[in-house]
């Protein structure tokens, strides 16, 4: 084989590679949707808070309580932490003195509050009687600050009031089986609670 016949047969060989690479390679790349991270749930599992206020209640033993510094006048507030999920919620204690009218107020304007951000906000009425305890459970949609919020009283004397938050960018997709799942606690934690002083 002469030169020329080496060269012209490469020639052949390296344009039929391109050719060859040109074809194979016409797959279009289609890009992935976004995704979020597994998140692990603890198995369900309950606590008992009674300590020196007036009321007790069951609340996730994968939680831990904190008491807010600089709070010490106001023993009964305190939050329910979630390192893992860097999640809390947070709970305050009032006692009525003939102000229930004003507190049921300024509980509703802290969770209609996240209506701005909200896509709906819905409520859910609580009633035990045989314990004298009543309340609502707001559901709040979107990305909002706080997802879930709660109020509890017996109407003559005492309130209590709960709202879960994230320490995170509220982000309704990715945080959706976190809130469903604190969800279920934060009811756990309503339908087991009861006052002191009934």
């Amino acid at each position: 084989m002469t030169k020329m016949q080496i060269l012209r047969e490469t020639k052949y060989l390296i344009i039929l590679t391109l050719i060859s690479s040109l074809i194979c390679c016409t797959e279009r790349t289609v890009p992935k949707p976004k995704g979020f991270f597994r998140i692990d749930l603890p198995s369900k599992s309950y606590r008992l808070y009674d300590t020196l206020c007036p009321f007790i209640f069951e609340y996730p033993s994968y939680g831990s309580i904190s008491y807010e510094v600089g709070r010490i006048s106001e023993p009964c507030w305190f939050n329910i932490e979630f390192p893992y999920f860097r999640a809390k919620i947070h709970v305050s204690y009032k006692g009525i003195n003939n102000n229930l009218e004003s507190i049921l107020k300024e509980s509703y304007d802290l969770a209609y509050s996240h209506s701005v951000k909200a896509d709906a906000i819905t409520e859910q009425p609580w009633l035990n009687d045989k314990s004298k305890v009543y309340g609502i459970l707001y559901d709040i949609k979107g990305n909002a600050a706080s997802s879930v919020q709660f109020f509890l009283t017996d109407s003559t004397k005492n309130f209590l009031r709960g709202a879960l938050y994230f320490s995170v960018q509220p982000n309704e997709d990715s945080l959706a089986p976190v809130i469903q799942f604190f969800r279920e606690d934060i009811v756990h934690m309503v339908e087991t609670f009861r006052w002191k002083n009934k």
